[in-house]
C-alpha cells in the first residue's frame, strides 16, 4: 500500500473516530447534529454543550496522548534498538506518575498547572536514567535486561508512590493516585489541554526532524558512529526530550500503557521502518487507537466509565505476550 493511501486512510479513520467519540456516550447524539454543533455560530443547545464542553476536550486529549505515546514508543524502540521498548515498559510512565503524585501530596499542584508536569518530568527522567543504567550494566545492553530493568524500576516506583500516599494520610490522594496508575481521560477540560497540546505540536515535529539519525541507529552503534553520529550525545538528548513529552502526557492522562508498544509495530507493517514515513503514521494511528479505546471504555460497561488504561492493558497485554513469543520463536533477541 502506498504511503499517501495509508495517510489518507488514517486521516479518514481519525475523523470517523472523532465523530464517534463525540456522538457516543450516556446521551447518544446523531452524527449530523454533532457536526452541526461544531460549526461556528451554532445556536446554543443541550447537544452543543455536551459536544463542545464535555466530549470534545476528552477526544482531543485522547488524540494528543495517543499520538504522543505512539511516537515516543517508536523513537525509544529505535534508540535502544529493541522493538519491545515503550514508555510503560521502560518505567518512564511509572516515574512520571510517581513525580506527579509527589507534587500532588505536597500541595504544590493545587496552585499551579506547571507543577504537575514538572514533577512528572523529574520522575520520568529519574526512572529512565535508572532503567538505562541497569540495562547497560557491564557495558552491554540486551533486550531482556532492558525489559527486566524497566519492570523492576516500575515496581520500585510504585512502592515509593504507595509510601508517599500512606505518609500523607489523606483519602483524596488515594483517589488521585488510582487515576494516575490506571490512566483515564475523564478529567479532560479545555483549561487542561494546553500543556499536552503544546508538547505534541512542538515535540512531534522535533522528533520527526531527527528521522535521519534515528535511521542511522538501525544499523547499530558502530555503524552510526562511522556515518558521523555522536551516538551517546544524541541518545542522551533524545532521552530527555521523550521523557519531557511522556511526563506532560502522563500528567494529563495518567499512565496509559501499551499504546507506545503496539502502535509502532502496526505502523511498520504499513509503511516500513524508515522514520520519516513511520513517525507521522504512528502519530495518526496512535490518535485513532486511543480515541477508539476511550470510546470503548465509556460504552462497553455503560453507565460505568472505566479507565481507558484498563482496556489498553487488557488488549495490549496478550498482544505483547504474542509478540514476545513470536520474536523468541524467530530467534530474535528480546
Amino acid at each position: 500500500m502506498r504511503y499517501p493511501a495509508v495517510v489518507t486512510g488514517l486521516l479518514a479513520a481519525l475523523a470517523a473516530a472523532v465523530v464517534a467519540g463525540l456522538a457516543a456516550g450516556s446521551v447518544s447524539i446523531p452524527p449530523g447534529q454533532v457536526i452541526e454543533a461544531l460549526l461556528p455560530g451554532a445556536a446554543p443547545s443541550p447537544f452543543r454543550t455536551i459536544v463542545v464542553d464535555v466530549r470534545l476536550p476528552r477526544v482531543l486529549l485522547g488524540a494528543a496522548v495517543g499520538a504522543g505515546l505512539a511516537v515516543v514508543g517508536t523513537v525509544l524502540q529505535a534508540l535502544v534498538r529493541n522493538r519491545l521498548a515503550d514508555p510503560f515498559l521502560l518505567g518512564i510512565s511509572s516515574g512520571a506518575s510517581t513525580g506527579a503524585v509527589v507534587v500532588l501530596t505536597l500541595g504544590v499542584g493545587a496552585t499551579t498547572a506547571v507543577a504537575m508536569p514538572a514533577g512528572a518530568f523529574a520522575g520520568a527522567l529519574v526512572a529512565l536514567a535508572l532503567v538505562y543504567g541497569l540495562a547497560r550494566g557491564g557495558g552491554t545492553m540486551s533486550g531482556t535486561r532492558l525489559v527486566l530493568a524497566g519492570v523492576t524500576v516500575s515496581y520500585i516506583l510504585s512502592a515509593v508512590t504507595t509510601l508517599v500516599l500512606v505518609a500523607s494520610a489523606r483519602p483524596e490522594h488515594f483517589r488521585e493516585a488510582l487515576y494516575w496508575s490506571l490512566g483515564g481521560l475523564g478529567s479532560a477540560r479545555w483549561d487542561t489541554l494546553w500543556a499536552p497540546g503544546i508538547v505534541v505540536c512542538l515535540g512531534l515535529p522535533l522528533l520527526l526532524s531527527l528521522a535521519r539519525p534515528l535511521d542511522l541507529l538501525l544499523v547499530g552503534e558502530e555503524g552510526a558512529t562511522v556515518l558521523g553520529l555522536d551516538v551517546a550525545r544524541f541518545r542522551a538528548a533524545v532521552f530527555v526530550l521523550v521523557s519531557l513529552i511522556t511526563a506532560v502526557l502522563v500528567s494529563a492522562s495518567g499512565a496509559v500503557g501499551f499504546i507506545g508498544l503496539m502502535v509502532p509495530h502496526a505502523a511498520r507493517l504499513l509503511v516500513g521502518a524508515t522514520h520519516r514515513a513511520l513517525l507521522p503514521v504512528a502519530a495518526l494511528a496512535g490518535a485513532v487507537a486511543l480515541i477508539v479505546a476511550d470510546l470503548g471504555a465509556r460504552t462497553l460497561f455503560a453507565p460505568q466509565d472505566i479507565p481507558v488504561g484498563v482496556l489498553t492493558a487488557l488488549i495490549g497485554g496478550p498482544l505483547f505476550l504474542w509478540l514476545m513469543r513470536s520474536r523468541t520463536a524467530q530467534g530474535a533477541a528480546l
